[in-house]
């Protein structure tokens, strides 16, 4: 039997590859595989809570990162189905196969991994459950009580999403019939939306986004040529007005070396504001005092014609609560102005300097990245369902069954290769065409509309700049606007409709994604283990059950802990460094396990590293980012 790679890894078994099927219209539905099952997964998080906000901010503009990713991870999809092909194995058994041993890889995924016990689906998907439940959005952030529910239901969600990997046969079946559904209702209502309520410019809007590269966020006011009127493209926001930058009054620096933020920016000089401390309701809160006499300022001198002096005052409490407003709002339309686009590319070609990128929102950019498509180590679990879809050498290994139900199926606990002979090599052919075509034609497509419907929804309906603060609200905030830009007689239906879809969306994200990481350990725990490979081939169940307990542990407690977005922001910025090196690790398993005649060729190699770096590259940006932002560089 061959022994290829670490010795501590058990041999493969010789077998023969299986004729793969052949391909005709009228047996489409038996057809589809993963891609089907992991476009369905695909539609959660990244789509329906960064995307909406990004657009609604900078348009479509920005929507190029997406295609990046998108493209890159349907490379990785091909790339760890063509190792399962050859061995029937899951790409992290061939990851543990590699030198210098499965103890190593063993240490450096649970690290890559760990962004997976913060499962912000969960928590975002438990506000419109509540909301339809009530009548109103609550308010976590405001009312401890509100907090309390929503936390409790979040737990409640991400329990119940446990079941359909305990209850069904074989789990695969169970998640797949669950992601058609899903894919039905969900992009069914965003089409009858777009239907009825979009126009000619959205459709323009969101498409030509994707293939708008270069394209950065900035921060600048409307007067581009600085002659004081609103000329013809200059009108970004299409509120008819010349819009300036509107100061941020976010504290950012940290005076006292204490650990805490307590000094603002308002001239964008680079240096800290002059602050006081100011009571309200028992917390003390920092408030600027620019003209140094000891009281908090009720106004600041602001240019509101962009010539560079200042001109107005503006109250820093528009509306009136009390407490220091999260911006200047010049022109007082609740909406933060100054937020705009550049291109990086047209800057270089026409030889002016390059544009200095708007870094506040970098969380959401690297969320957008990183959760387009399934993004982390979520993608790895296409080589588990390309096995257990039981397609080529997936047919000789098996499956893993649900703890209840599933009594006959069993999982070996070795991979199977075949001699690649040219009868051989002929069928492998088809069988790498038929991953290829289930990938490129189906997950990569329906990637990109789950990203553009929901995008669309918030350029519909929300105005240009829109941006939620509200950590707890990131998932419904594009309702409320659907609500009010249909009116009363039909907003409140199609709001209950929009809540639901959204809960839709989040909650049975969380089933696939569990069920993601939940294979790639019990595999390893299956393959790698010398204690588990004694046990009885059916007894992968309880393995599976073991590993499961665990990680609904470590998920109730970040969900009492933590709010969504802070679960989204930290698992995004793992998931990308994890997926960069994953797809680098991927490549050099291709090339070092699998015969020469059956690696990928030099457009898929370059593929492959090139989407590597990408991920690296945007999770290095965000990290940096974060820390300069807390003050650790």
């Amino acid at each position: 039997m061959p022994q290829p790679g670490s010795a501590q890894m058990p041999p493969w078994n010789r077998e023969e590859l299986p004729e793969p099927p052949s391909f005709r219209w009228q047996n489409i539905a038996a057809m589809l595989g993963p891609g089907l099952f992991m476009a369905g997964a695909a539609i959660g998080g990244g789509e329906w809570l960064t995307g909406p906000i990004v657009t609604a901010r900078y348009g479509g503009s920005l929507l190029w990162l997406a295609t990046l990713s998108i493209l890159g991870q349907c490379v990785y999809n091909v790339e760890v189905s063509r190792y399962t092909l050859y061995t029937g194995e899951p790409i992290f058994a061939g990851k543990f196969r590699t030198l210098p041993g499965p103890k190593f890889w063993l240490v450096v995924y649970l690290l890559f991994d760990v962004y997976m016990f913060f499962p912000f689906l969960a928590a975002a998907g438990a506000t419109p459950l509540v909301a339809m439940f009530r009548g109103e959005i609550p308010n976590p952030t405001a009312n401890a009580d509100d907090e309390f529910t929503v936390r409790m239901v979040s737990i409640g969600l991400f329990l119940l999403a446990m079941i359909p990997l305990i209850i069904g046969g074989k789990i695969y079946n169970s998640i797949k019939v669950l992601m058609a559904a899903k894919i039905v209702l969900v992009m069914g209502f965003l089409l009858v939306l777009a239907c009825l309520f979009s126009t000619r410019q959205d459709w323009l809007e969101i498409g030509t986004g994707f293939f708008k590269f270069g394209t950065v966020p900035i921060r600048s006011g409307e007067d581009v040529n600085h002659n004081g009127v609103l000329d013809v493209g200059e009108d970004w926001d299409s509120d008819q007005r010349l819009d300036v930058d509107e100061p941020s009054l976010a504290l950012i620096f940290d005076t006292d070396a204490d650990g805490q933020k307590d000094a603002s920016d308002l001239n964008g000089d680079g240096q800290p504001d002059r602050m006081v401390s100011v009571e309200r309701g028992g917390v003390s809160e920092r408030w600027p005092d620019l003209n140094g006499d000891g009281t908090a300022d009720v106004s600041a001198a602001i240019d509101s014609t962009g010539d560079g002096r200042p001109d107005t005052r503006v109250p820093l409490d528009r509306d009136g609560d009390g407490a220091l407003d999260a911006f200047v709002d010049v022109d007082g339309d609740g909406i933060r102005d100054g937020g705009n686009v550049d291109n990086l590319l047209v800057a270089l070609i026409s030889g002016r300097p390059l544009p200095v990128m708007d870094l506040t929102i970098i969380g959401f950019l690297c969320a957008l990245v990183a959760i387009s498509g399934n993004g982390g180590l979520g993608n790895s679990a296409i080589s588990n369902y390309t096995r257990e879809q039981g397609w080529g050498m997936g047919a000789h290994v098996g499956a893993i069954p649900s703890i209840i139900g599933g009594r006959n199926i069993q999982l070996s606990h070795v991979g199977a290769v075949f001699e690649p002979t040219a009868e051989a090599l002929g069928r492998w052919r088809r069988w790498f065409w038929h991953v290829a075509r289930d990938q490129w034609t189906i997950w990569m497509p329906g990637c990109f509309v789950g990203v553009g419907l929901p995008a669309m929804m918030s350029v519909m309906f929300l105005p240009r700049g829109f941006f939620v603060d509200d950590t707890w609200q990131t998932a419904v905030f594009t309702a409320n606007g659907l609500r009010d830009s249909i009116g009363p007689e039909w907003g409140n239906l199609f709001w209950m409709m929009s809540l639901f879809c959204a809960f839709i969306v989040l909650a049975t994200g969380v089933t696939p994604g569990a069920d993601g990481f939940l294979r790639r350990w019990v595999d390893v725990i299956w393959i790698a283990s010398p204690r588990a490979r004694r046990l009885d081939p059916k007894s992968i169940r309880y393995v599976y059950f073991g590993v499961l307990t665990v990680y609904a542990t470590f998920g109730v407690i970040m969900l009492a802990r933590e709010t969504p977005t802070t679960l989204l922001f930290i698992s995004a910025l793992l998931s990308n460094f994890a997926l960069g090196f994953t797809c680098l690790h991927t490549l050099a398993v291709n090339l070092i396990l699998l015969p020469r005649e059956l690696r990928p060729g030099w457009f898929c190699r370059v593929a492959l590293l090139l989407a590597g770096l990408f991920f690296l590259f945007v999770a290095t940006i965000a990290t940096w980012t974060t820390l300069q932002a807390r003050g650790f560089l």
